[in-house]
């Protein structure tokens, strides 16, 4: 392509949302954010919406359950991205439909798509291949049947498979009530064995949008996988004994433990545990080969890319 993809985000004030919006606007793809009106007197939004207009960013008005403003927003741009919230995974459908009705022509009895790339809100395991229980379990079969229903209708896609977010695990190692990652004893689920893949929200977002014009990812899981984000948690805490010279206490809880804890526990922390089950005990992140014929992998697509490793992350907590 001669020139850089128009993207739209939707979901662009979320967490992770936020970050593919200043990615795409940084690397120079003229850039729309779908925004609701009220956001924009929202204090919590406020601030966000500021540092999309001084980045050069498009606010467009509209809503995920508003169809013509859903449409209008599609029709300038080339790819959508989504990044919704659990909440409204399977309100992802309303985008499918505004992508439908906004981006395809009839020629020679074959429907084509204007739209050149859909990526639905993801970014997390590979929701095909996980084994994950309740409450966790009906969250990714959400976003499994949300990719069915794009593939049945023949939207061009890119499904990203980040696996965890860096700000969610390594700031505390996901131990109760802390705010700062463990100096004296460390609760670790399972073994501790199974590999996980740790990735900076800010390289999430680079990957992404270096995936929107690529044809080495169209219809493709675009894996989120660097060599030096994959640790198991035993890894990760031997790594921060050494950065503090000192050995952690280690509380290993078994799986049996681990799935009563989260029966008992109310949302989110059940959502949260189940989510951990499934990386730290059942290994979902790296339990299987990235084959050529469903996935390929960032790091190795974008070299060029320097990404932030799990080593130096945890360096700003020494």
């Amino acid at each position: 392509m001669s020139e850089k993809s128009k993207i739209l985000i939707i979901g662009a004030t979320g967490y992770i949302g936020k970050f593919i919006v200043a990615a795409s606007a940084k690397s120079g793809h003229p850039t729309f954010a779908l925004v609701r009106e009220s956001a924009v007197s929202n204090p919590s939004k406020s601030e966000i919406i500021e540092s999309f207009k001084t980045s050069g960013v498009a606010l467009v008005y509209g809503d995920l359950y508003d169809h013509e403003s859903l449409v209008k927003a599609i029709k300038q741009v080339d790819v959508v991205i989504s990044t919704v919230g659990r909440a409204q995974l399977s309100d992802q459908v309303k985008i499918i439909a505004a992508i439908k009705e906004a981006g395809n022509v009839k020629l020679l009895l074959e429907v084509l798509y204007f739209i050149q790339r859909f990526f639905p809100s993801e970014f997390g395991n590979d929701v095909d291949r996980v084994h994950a229980v309740e409450p966790a379990k009906t969250a990714f079969e959400i976003k499994a049947q949300i990719r069915r229903t794009i593939e049945a209708e023949g939207i061009p896609y890119t499904y990203l498979s980040s696996n965890t977010f860096a700000g969610f695990f390594l700031p505390t190692f996901s131990q109760p009530g802390a705010t700062a990652p463990p100096r004296d004893k460390v609760i670790i689920l399972g073994d501790g064995n199974p590999k996980a893949v740790f990735n900076k929200e800010d390289d999430i977002g680079t990957y992404t949008i270096k995936a929107a014009d690529d044809p080495r990812t169209l219809s493709k899981i675009l894996y989120i996988r660097p060599p030096q984000n994959t640790y198991s948690f035993n890894e990760i805490v031997s790594l921060w004994e050494k950065k503090i010279g000192k050995t952690l206490e280690k509380i290993y809880v078994p799986e049996e433990q681990v799935l009563k804890n989260i029966q008992e526990a109310s949302v989110p922390l059940n959502v949260m545990l189940a989510i951990s089950h499934s990386v730290f005990i059942k290994g979902d992140h790296t339990n299987f080969e990235i084959k050529p014929s469903f996935g390929v992998e960032a790091s190795e697509l974008y070299p060029d890319v320097k990404y932030t490793t799990v080593d130096e992350y945890l360096n700003q907590f020494v």
